[in-house]
């Protein structure tokens, strides 16, 4: 029996038990695939990062979500890199981090703010793609769909399939079918679907989003870093804002879940999410070996 710490932090938010809770393990050398995919399933959150060493990065980052390894999570970063300039273990200055996507670069301010630089986005338009069919997935009318903002896949480390729609009380009407959204992201490619508006609850907002990431095996992820960043390549792409991008978008999501968090984003030459986290539970978890997986972990 292995007994390894492990942390629920809060991300983007300076609040806990709001914003975006992951799993942080933050020395997970010892623990094998099945090992941390049993720690995921106990945390029960929607991303858990393993630290663990790098030869290519200052460390290494593995996520998994209850069900599944996820390539890149952006809430479960920003928290692994708080907390781990909270307990001291980390200073504030340029850093590394190694993911199944590559090498990213992550920035830590003395206040505690994060910021991730994400992959190159990709942006992939979907022409053929019938509207009707992904407002019956997300259940709202064809007709919310905002026109100047045509669907498409973005792409920062993890794909969505983004959607436009008018109004904040639309966005609030959407409930998906998990298995035919399912089928709506294997169909182009992406593992959730990010929907937003630029009606905010906040007037200093720039937009409203919810993810739900069904392939993931979460139906909605309160906060969601890596969305906020495909959103922002998005616009940038579909030149949302004209010549005159802001210098920082704020992306408010997790109300409808009762996880309020936002999420800032920059987008130039790469594009960056930050945030704030904070730590709402720090234990030990007891975890049999890869011959006892029958056995239940104990925290």
């Amino acid at each position: 029996m292995h007994t390894t710490r492990a942390l629920l932090c809060d991300a983007f938010t300076d609040r806990p038990l709001t914003g975006n809770a992951a799993g942080v393990v933050p020395d997970a050398a010892e623990l094998s695939d099945t090992q941390m995919r049993a720690v995921a399933r106990e945390l029960a959150v929607s991303e858990t990062a393993f630290v663990t060493a790098s030869d290519d990065a200052d460390r290494r980052l593995r996520y998994f979500s209850p069900t599944t390894e996820v390539d890149l999570c952006g809430h479960a970063t920003i928290a692994t890199h708080a907390h781990l300039h909270a307990d001291g273990e980390l200073e504030a200055g340029s850093h590394t981090v190694e993911t199944n996507v590559g090498v990213l670069d992550v920035e830590v301010e003395e206040s505690g703010t994060v910021w991730m630089t994400q992959r190159d986005p990709m942006v992939r338009r979907q022409p053929d793609l019938d509207p009707e069919r992904v407002a019956d997935v997300l259940g709202v009318e064809a007709m919310a769909f905002v026109d100047e903002l045509p669907l498409a896949v973005a792409d920062t480390g993890l794909p969505f399939l983004v959607v436009g729609l008018d109004y904040l009380s639309t966005l609030g009407d959407v409930d998906p079918d998990d298995d035919a959204l399912r089928e709506l992201c294997a169909d182009v490619d992406a593992k959730g679907v990010y929907a937003f508006t630029f009606d905010t609850l906040d007037r200093e907002a720039s937009l409203h989003g919810r993810a739900f990431c069904a392939p993931l095996g979460i139906h909605e992820d309160p906060v969601t870093g890596t969305a906020s960043g495909a959103v922002g390549a998005y616009l940038d792409h579909v030149a949302a804002f004209g010549g005159d991008f802001p210098d920082e978008l704020v992306c408010e999501q997790g109300h409808y879940v009762d996880r309020a968090g936002e999420v800032r984003v920059r987008v130039g030459d790469a594009v960056r999410v930050g945030g704030t986290a904070e730590t709402s539970f720090d234990g030990e978890l007891r975890v049999p070996e890869d011959d006892e997986e029958d056995e239940i972990l104990e925290a």
